[in-house]
């Protein structure tokens, strides 16, 4: 069995670092829309500042399940700790639904008795300030989440991009009021809004389940496997004059890593050392191919069929 990392990064960039760095906005967020809030009366805001407790909650929760996801592989977890990053993705997807469902909640009262609001040169200039620091940390995030393959990281970006997308249509709602005298306009933005960061949520707790529940390598990475066996079995042809087989392939992920499991058929009457060398070389080039992805191949005669195969009739 062989495992392959991704190449080394900035430090900052790195999960643990930004995670940290999202909690230490996400206070820098809260002040900054409190204050708002308070200057205008807006619920629009209010909201808004609702939104940013959430992703201090939700940034502290990932950094703690991507310490755990982190640990290597111990006597009670084999295959490591690479799925608590779902935890986190799901935790995150629950907290950006409630919050969507408590702005709905005080918009609507807020709708049902609008009110004149004050100071909105300094509350718009606050959370605009709060929208940049926001959505320039989200776009580091997801940079670093594809890198690594992130489930708890990507999560985090996307609960920082559903506040950007409150923050501007606050703005926007809190303009047309002042422009038109429409007060409603204010719980109206944090409806529309809190609608939007809805569907992210449910997005997020779909996403976890499916990692939860050992969904296969995405399709470009399959084919990247299929590539990669195939050219193994032209390899082979070419120097041995024998047909390699691949079957029985399965795929899952888990967190930043992907396992691929597979059996190699190979004539009955090679040796040992040149079954293992076949193995090392598709294992190495899969490796090469796909990062952090963890390989193993079962070695057979051609034309074997094993228990496994015989009470499912998969064979791939």
């Amino acid at each position: 069995m062989a495992e392959q990392t991704p190449a080394r990064t900035s430090d900052w960039m790195r999960p643990h670092s930004l995670l940290r760095i999202s909690i230490a906005v996400a206070v820098v967020t809260i002040v900054l829309k409190m204050l708002a809030w308070l200057l205008t009366g807006s619920v629009g805001l209010l909201s808004d500042a609702l939104e940013s407790f959430v992703n201090l909650a939700g940034a502290t929760f990932a950094l703690a399940m991507v310490t755990i996801a982190q640990r290597p592989a111990d006597d009670d977890h084999p295959y490591g700790h690479h799925k608590a990053e779902y935890f986190s993705a799901g935790f995150e997807g629950l907290l950006v639904i409630g919050a969507s469902l408590a702005i709905i909640w005080v918009s609507v009262a807020r709708w049902l008795d609008p009110q004149p609001l004050q100071r909105l040169d300094w509350g718009l200039g606050l959370s605009l300030a709060s929208t940049v620091l926001n959505g320039a940390l989200a776009w580091l995030m997801f940079r670093s989440a594809r890198t690594y393959r992130s489930m708890a990281l990507e999560g985090d970006a996307r609960h920082l991009m559903t506040d950007v997308y409150t923050s501007v249509g606050v703005v926007l709602g809190l303009g047309l009021a002042h422009l038109s005298g429409w007060w409603w306009l204010d719980p109206l933005a944090g409806v529309v809004v809190a609608l939007n960061i809805l569907w992210h949520g449910a997005v997020l707790v779909w996403r976890a389940a499916q990692g939860l529940m050992d969904v296969a390598m995405d399709p470009e990475q399959l084919l990247q496997v299929e590539t990669v066996l195939h050219a193994q079995v032209q390899a082979a042809q070419a120097q041995t004059g024998v047909a390699l087989v691949f079957d029985s392939l399965r795929t899952r992920q888990a967190g930043g890593h992907s396992f691929i499991d597979l059996h190699l058929h190979l004539p009955g009457d090679w040796s040992l050392a040149q079954a293992a060398d076949w193995r090392h070389r598709t294992e190495a080039a899969l490796m090469a191919a796909i990062p952090s992805v963890q390989v193993h191949i079962e070695l057979l005669p051609q034309g074997a069929v094993t228990v496994l195969e015989r009470q499912t009739g998969h064979r791939a």
